[in-house]
């Protein structure tokens, strides 16, 4: 067997509330863009930019993912989770993936008002809208652009299906349209919970709330009858793997329906990221780590194929596999319920009045 390479990285000092320890360039440009002075501070502040979106809906035909089309509000995550596998795109910005991806973010100013005008479209087919599949749609900036609620008010109003994705207890805050969504089988809330050790949630994704803390949200969200899955990712070797059965019991004590999986990925620049990360918080036990993911990985540091990316292969896979299964059979979750939504009640003329005057929809849709 091929013996892996161990893991030769300076260590760096993390910054407090910071996941990223450094902001290499990307992989598109010889040079990055950097807005100000502020990443030369020793905390760099956030900006949170506005940008006018050509079109908010995007689509996909992976077999790996339970939808089609998915609404991200924000480009980057102030969460600033060390393993995000949305990194990357920070590049296509030509912005760094690592610390400018959770300091230099976007905010899709026009989104509700861009959703209006994209489901009028004639030949629009309805199908399931997930929101969150790439940057977390309740990161702390929500709180104060409401881009996410917008987006909910609009799918509400036309009764369209959506799903959500988040690490975020303020996801809360919208449960009275989630509610009656739901009361009609048109929403659902997958929260993502990767620990819960206080002390590996502040090194791994610092400015997300804590697993307790979403397992609350959960609790919360399936008392007003929101169908809520719990998504045990990414489970890393060696760092978290040990809380699986942990987790999926406290996802069924906290009302959750249905409990899914993730292994780590580590596309492109996150390979980086995450080894120096390894190299700062475990580095004892960092090439042990490597070893196991690429025992995962058929001995490389990511395997990008359909099938093989989300589970991996291999003897530690499967036995990850097994536990988990096991684990919901013995607590009664499903292991997968995202994506079943109801389309047939989809009503485009509910807005017809936005669109017809662009300049004012925003008001009459959010006053």
């Amino acid at each position: 067997m091929r013996k892996s390479p161990p893991i030769l990285i300076a260590q760096q000092a993390a910054q407090a509330g910071r996941g990223s320890l450094s902001n290499r360039g990307s992989r598109l440009q010889p040079f990055t863009a950097q807005w100000d002075d502020g990443l030369a501070a020793a905390r760099p502040d956030t900006e949170c930019r506005p940008v006018t979106a050509r079109s908010i809906i995007s689509r996909n035909n992976s077999p790996d993912v339970p939808f089609y089309q998915s609404i991200n509000p924000y480009q980057g995550c102030e969460h600033g989770c060390v393993y995000c596998y949305a990194r990357p795109t920070h590049a296509y910005l030509d912005l760094s993936p690592g610390l400018d991806f959770e300091t230099r973010l976007v905010r899709k100013v026009n989104g509700a008002e861009q959703l209006v005008r994209e489901l009028l479209r004639p030949g629009y087919q309805c199908r399931g809208i997930t929101i969150g599949a790439n940057t977390d749609p309740y990161q702390p900036v929500e709180k104060t652009y409401e881009l996410t609620r917008q987006v909910l008010l609009v799918l509400q109003r036309a009764r369209h299906p959506v799903s959500i994705i988040t690490k975020s207890s303020l996801v809360t805050r919208d449960m009275d349209i989630l509610s009656e969504m739901a009361a009609e089988g048109l929403a659902s809330v997958a929260i993502s919970v990767t620990t819960l050790d206080d002390d590996l949630k502040r090194r791994l994704e610092p400015r997300a709330p804590s697993g307790r803390s979403r397992l609350n949200a959960a609790a919360e969200l399936a008392r007003r009858g929101i169908p809520v899955h719990i998504l045990f990712a990414p489970v890393i070797p060696a760092i978290n793997d040990t809380e699986l059965e942990t987790i999926v019991k406290a996802a069924a004590d906290h009302g959750a329906r249905a409990a899914s999986y993730i292994l780590l990925r580590m596309p492109l620049e996150v390979r980086q990221l995450f080894c120096e990360w390894l190299a700062c918080h475990y580095p004892l036990r960092a090439n042990h780590v490597m070893s196991l993911v690429r025992q995962c990985r058929g001995g490389k540091d990511n395997d990008p194929r359909f099938g093989k990316r989300m589970r991996g292969e291999g003897v530690f896979a499967d036995l990850l596999s097994s536990r988990f299964q096991t684990a919901c059979k013995r607590h009664g979750l499903l292991r997968s319920e995202r994506g079943t939504e109801r389309t047939d009640l989809f009503d485009p003329a509910a807005l017809a009045s936005l669109g017809n005057d662009e300049s004012s929809a925003q008001g009459r849709l959010f006053d």
